[in-house]
């Protein structure tokens, strides 16, 4: 983000309407001690997790300055998961939702990042929090079959998938594998999924994932990129709701479930919940957690 982009989203978020001042000098703060001192920072995260932030880190250096980068979702997963479950992250970039999984709540997690830098943070991220005995981490792509793909490398949180033949030094090969075959028997409770417009060809290697009556939902980002491969974001829509799925907003503040009325969401992730009524009970009675920023949800 620009300094005026990330001026605005902090203006903006709902964790730091009320408490912008501050917010606006975690900001300024960082902004002046990476250049001073450059490099990883121990971030306090959520209860007792916490988070390697370094500069450039776009998803994970908004937590330093709102809390939970991206509330909605974030506090769903601390609310939704208990201990027992599985949660399934896909794109989990430098981990910001498998430590909240894994660290906060203390579920298992399957984590999936298929850039290999990018992958070693996140096993800083799981090796800082003591989570290797409940976090399974897995250097790969997933598609619609077994097989290779090339991905950019170096775009922080917007690395995604290229139709290049050539490996390069910004294009890297990567083994991919269907989501069933990286399960096996397992069946999530929740799945998080962010892969850059190629969601369409992942959920095609999800169908008995998608099918267990153990997923309670899926958060998924539809925000157009799928259109870089000539997916239509509105059909996997459909097939979501197909199969049961309905579309919702989830509300921290008030521990409800809005529905969305089969639409998609306006922006960024869209929730799909296939029963709301054990998700609104999970939500309603779920312990509240203590963010790094000192407010509690």
């Amino acid at each position: 983000m620009n300094v005026m982009n990330s001026l605005g989203f902090i203006a903006r978020h709902p964790l730091t309407r009320n408490a912008q001042f501050a917010a606006f000098a975690r900001w300024l703060k960082w902004q002046v001690g990476c250049r001073l001192v450059p490099g990883p920072v121990v971030l306090p995260f959520v209860n007792d997790a916490q988070l390697i932030v370094q500069p450039g880190m776009t998803g994970a250096t908004g937590n330093i300055y709102c809390g939970l980068h991206e509330f909605e979702d974030m506090a769903l997963v601390l609310h939704a998961l208990r201990p027992d479950d599985l949660f399934v992250d896909i794109g989990a970039n430098v981990g910001s939702y498998t430590v909240l999984g894994g660290g906060a709540v203390g579920t298992r997690c399957i984590s999936i990042e298929p850039i290999p830098s990018t992958f070693e943070w996140l096993r800083k991220n799981i090796a800082i929090n003591d989570l290797n005995d409940r976090v399974q981490a897995l250097n790969i792509g997933l598609g619609r079959e077994n097989g290779m793909l090339y991905f950019t490398n170096g775009f922080d949180t917007m690395n995604h998938v290229v139709e290049h033949d050539i490996a390069t030094e910004s294009v890297i090969e990567v083994i991919v594998c269907t989501l069933d075959s990286v399960l096996d028997d397992a069946a999530p409770t929740l799945i998080k999924i962010d892969v850059e417009g190629f969601e369409t060809e992942v959920m095609a290697g999800a169908e008995r994932a998608l099918s267990s009556p153990d997923l309670l939902a899926v958060i998924m980002e539809l925000n157009g990129s799928g259109e870089r491969y000539g997916f239509n974001e509105n059909a996997l829509h459909q097939q979501m709701i197909k199969r049961n799925f309905v579309t919702c907003s989830y509300h921290p503040f008030e521990r409800k479930l809005k529905s969305l009325h089969g639409k998609r969401a306006c922006s960024g992730n869209t929730l799909y919940v296939r029963d709301v009524e054990k998700l609104s009970e999970r939500v309603q009675t779920a312990q509240r957690f203590k963010l790094g920023i000192g407010v509690e949800i």
